[in-house]
């Protein structure tokens, strides 16, 4: 008997997935008789690859984060009658040579994976097409595929506005009907054992884990915030955002089942500019513009960038200064306590990514690419098309990016995003008891420590805080000289 085979990848779900749904049917239409499908007629896999995951840096506390949500995939799939197969191969060259004989060992007549848009996900794909495996690779990654959103010659586009306001007429035209779970193909299964990743692994304890999660998490932000999400969105201290990404980046939410929330909730979001939650659609359609991106020019996921001459801009890389970012003591207390942020719980929010990313590669000059690496190491929400398309955006190299020119003001950022700065002290608790205006005007000193008026004497004996590692004017002024070079 012929089976079929559903191999999971970035859509660790099973509500709004085409290729578990695809797999169900066909291995029902495969049937030459009404007899009922039975559980070895569909099988499914998740392959793990830790040197893989090593090489592209992905985080520790987002492979604890995998790790949970495979278990529970796992359990999921038990209830529709599928047994999941969890397999360790260290690298992507080493599925290619596996598959083969998985296939024919397990009688496997036709695969449906989900389709990704990194180059080594795809080069891994098209090896396993080469050797003539019946692979049905499925497009569903992005609401509006990959290569469809093009300009009037035919061209995937290199600004994002006008890409946007294709991609909103697209999708105003499409049914938003994200796909249910589907009804169980054979008797339900035992509890499968508990699934343990041969990894380095740190806790994701503070991310609740599982599909209804996410969905809740979605409804609430849909019925609670969204409305307000256009005002709020860029101040730190406030609950205002999604914080979805982490359930996007593996696919335990799809971007379809975000979009057919949002409009549930505003019907008119697509295509009416006033909308409420038309600021956080625009999210959904970076998202994209960055996933079409990478497939439409491979070289971003080669770290290059987009930019070709950003190639040849002379960064300074201290590695001093670049410890000292990545470990958060600056001496700017918004980009150390966005820092901070990172490294405790593995997440930060949207602006102060765009803040520590155009310090690092504006005021300290070090190459965007150690940014986006350090990021990745970190981050439980890591995703090369949305990392790579914020540094580059923020560094003034990428499509559509920042001018090199525009150097933002750690300053003027953080008095006007923290202005009581409850967000700095939460991260930064050293300065607790300093005067708010000393905390968003840092005064450049040559010593280690803060400006003597931060504190009183006695304060100031018992803190340790630096002084800001450079001055705003002096590193506004150099990087517009080093980065003119990025002239187009």
């Amino acid at each position: 008997m012929m089976k079929t085979l559903i191999w999971f990848r970035q859509d660790l779900r099973l509500a709004d997935n085409l290729a578990l749904c695809e797999a169900f049917a066909y291995a029902k239409s495969a049937l030459s008789s009404p007899i009922k499908v039975n559980n070895e007629q569909v099988e499914a896999l998740y392959v793990v690859s830790t040197e893989q995951w090593r090489r592209h840096d992905v985080a520790p506390i987002q492979i604890d984060f995998i790790e949970r949500h495979v278990n529970i995939l796992a359990k999921g799939l038990a209830t529709l009658g599928v047994k999941l197969h969890v397999v360790h191969l260290p690298l992507f060259d080493d599925v290619v040579e596996w598959m083969p004989s998985f296939l024919a060992q397990h009688q496997i007549e036709k695969v449906f994976a989900t389709q990704e848009p990194e180059i080594n996900e795809r080069q891994r794909d098209e090896k396993l097409l080469k050797l003539g495996l019946p692979i049905d690779f499925v497009a569903q990654d992005c609401i509006v595929n990959a290569g469809c959103v093009n300009n009037l010659s035919g061209q995937m586009y290199k600004v994002f506005t006008p890409f946007s306001k294709k991609w909103r007429e697209i999708t105003a035209g499409m049914a938003i009907a994200p796909l249910a779970v589907p009804k169980p193909i054979a008797a339900a299964l035992p509890e499968p054992s508990a699934i343990v990743f041969d990894a380095e692994k740190k806790s994701s304890h503070l991310w609740r884990a599982g599909e209804g999660e996410a969905k809740r998490i979605l409804d609430q932000f849909c019925s609670q915030s969204i409305q307000d999400y256009h005002l709020e969105r860029d101040f730190p201290a406030l609950d205002s955002t999604s914080k979805l990404s982490p359930y996007l980046a593996i696919g335990v939410i799809s971007a379809k089942q975000c979009l057919a929330s949002a409009l549930n909730r505003f019907p008119e979001a697509l295509v009416d500019d006033t909308s409420p939650a038309k600021t956080w659609i625009n999210e959904l359609a970076w998202r994209e513009f960055y996933r079409h991106l990478l497939v439409a020019f491979p070289r971003l996921s080669k770290e290059k960038s987009f930019n070709e001459k950003g190639d040849s801009v002379q960064w300074r890389n201290n590695i001093e200064e670049f410890s000292a970012w990545c470990e958060g003591r600056t001496g700017y207390p918004i980009v150390d306590a966005a820092m901070r942020q990172l490294n405790q719980t593995g997440w930060m929010h949207n602006r102060l990514r765009m803040v520590v990313a155009s310090f690092l590669t504006k005021h300290l000059l070090v190459d965007w690419r150690w940014g986006e690496r350090y990021f990745r190491q970190q981050l439980i929400d890591g995703d090369l098309a949305a990392n790579n398309g914020g540094w580059q955006w923020s560094a003034g190299t990428g499509c559509d990016a920042q001018p090199y020119f525009r150097v933002f003001n750690p300053m003027n950022q953080s008095s006007k995003f923290d202005p009581d700065a409850s967000f700095i002290k939460h991260y930064v608790p050293e300065l607790k008891d300093a005067l708010l205006k000393t905390i968003h005007q840092p005064t450049f000193t040559k010593d280690t420590q803060m400006f003597d008026d931060l504190f009183s004497d006695k304060q100031a004996k018992s803190v340790n805080y630096p002084s800001p590692i450079v001055e705003h004017s002096f590193a506004r002024k150099r990087a517009i000289e080093v980065l003119s070079s990025l002239k187009r």
